[in-house]
């Protein structure tokens, strides 16, 4: 018995998984094979940002927006070719392919090519369709391999899906092995005008689904050799496109060793998942260290800490508009009041600094500055009063505005009113006028009720 047959029983031993074994899998194999298949691509997310893409619909970074688009169709795809898995009795078709290939691509859009001659160029790539142009690729020689042509190609797409189709029923080769013939010839083909490669990794991936195998994943760390086993064969086959029906496993074998090896790392990871194990890897801690770094990155957006800056921009944003506000409605209370004082009280724990209106507050003084550094709250006060019309003699109001820095945001109090803000966000000037007017009012009111 070979090493994947002892490794499937046990795997298919410990079916089903618990609900929350089966999600952590879930999600690892959906975010590797997502983030490396289109990594090899080119696609430029890291595996911090696909995660908070396609678990939190979030994206971070700049990245031209395709990247994003590719990533999210990509999963979208993942998705497919899992639940066409499902149904063994569904026959591969073309359709089916054709489908995958605009699902992630996405849209039509031209990319820079090379012509035979090694001449560059643009091409528009359409979407789901055969190729309409020759293509082909530069080896690691410096060779240019040529794919199927577009006039040989549909006829040898139907000659494959007819051969995989029929293939699948005779249980002759193993599933790996069905797999790695499936991925060869397809890619031996070259059907569409891009997205090649991530159709050969989807497809892979469903041959395995259907037999009941865990995915697999090729990294792109490891895409020297996952390409180098794939240029052995074409070695050895030293067959041209036109030959595609060819379908001898023995042609193939480096790169059924190379897939039989990915093979064996998941299942692994799987029966350590089903038993509950740490499913995590060496390459896992920097992956933990990106995400959690990028929380760090995204705390200061969502969570920032006070700095002085923001106690700087509050004071000029905030305190010092509500001042003048406040300063030029008490100006017309002189009929009523014959005191009347507007202060800023800047408190820094247990000491203070009292600033009279109109104030100023020069930032460029390093006092100042220091000052700031530690504030802990701003008061700005009304004090009216009058003792010299004997009707109005008892006549007085207090008023207080509070702003207090706590923590990872600040407040504002107006008598039984509260309003929390970020560090980054300032009240709107309709907030501002609303707190001006309670005063305005307050005071009408005290006037009024003499």
């Amino acid at each position: 018995m070979s090493q994947i047959e002892k490794l499937y029983n046990e795997w298919q031993s410990l079916q089903p998984l618990k609900s929350q074994d089966q999600k952590r899998l879930d999600e690892k194999f959906r975010l590797e094979f997502n983030y490396n298949s289109n990594h090899i691509e080119g696609n430029t997310l890291t595996y911090g940002q696909t995660k908070l893409l396609l678990i939190f619909d979030k994206t971070e970074g700049v990245h031209e927006l395709r990247n994003f688009e590719e990533m999210k169709a990509h999963d979208v795809a993942l998705k497919m070719i899992v639940e066409e898995a499902k149904d063994k009795e569904r026959p591969l078709t073309e359709s089916f392919i054709r489908t995958l290939n605009e699902k992630i691509l996405v849209r039509p859009f031209w990319k820079d090519a090379e012509t035979f001659d090694g001449q560059k160029t643009r091409v528009e790539i359409k979407i789901g369709e055969y190729k309409s142009r020759p293509n082909h690729v530069r080896t690691a020689s410096g060779e240019i391999f040529h794919y199927a042509t577009e006039a040989e190609t549909p006829a040898m797409m139907k000659d494959l899906v007819d051969w995989f189709n029929a293939e699948s029923k005779k249980s002759v080769l193993s599933p790996i092995e069905l797999a790695a013939l499936l991925h060869y010839r397809y890619i031996r083909i070259h059907p569409f005008e891009d997205g090649n490669g991530r159709i050969a990794r989807l497809l892979v991936n469903y041959v395995l689904l259907r037999f009941d195998y865990p995915m697999i994943i090729i990294q792109t760390k490891d895409k020297n050799n996952y390409l180098g086993a794939l240029n052995l064969c074409d070695v050895e086959s030293g067959l041209e496109p036109a030959q595609g029906a060819y379908s001898k496993i023995d042609k193939i074998k480096p790169f059924v060793n190379y897939l039989t090896n990915q093979l064996i790392w998941s299942l692994e990871i799987s029966i350590k998942a089903a038993k509950g194990e740490d499913i995590e890897e060496d390459d896992d801690f920097e992956k933990k260290l990106s995400l959690l770094e990028r929380k760090l990155k995204e705390d200061e957006i969502t969570k920032p800490g006070f700095k002085v800056e923001y106690a700087e921009e509050i004071i000029k944003k905030v305190v010092i508009p509500l001042n003048k506000e406040l300063d030029e409605m008490i100006q017309k209370l002189s009929g009523f009041f014959s005191f009347k004082e507007l202060s800023c009280v800047i408190s820094k724990g247990g000491t203070s600094e009292k600033l009279l209106s109109p104030f100023y507050i020069d930032f460029d003084n390093d006092d100042i500055k220091d000052f700031v550094s530690l504030v802990k709250s701003i008061q700005i006060r009304i004090n009216l009063s009058n003792n010299q019309n004997r009707k109005l003699q008892n006549l007085y109001f207090q008023s207080f505005i509070y702003v207090v820095f706590d923590g990872d945001e600040y407040r504002i109090e107006l008598n039984d009113k509260k309003k929390t803000f970020k560090y980054t966000e300032l009240p709107t000037i309709a907030e501002l006028k609303e707190m001006v007017n309670e005063c305005k009012n307050r005071v009408i009111d005290k006037i009024k009720n003499l």
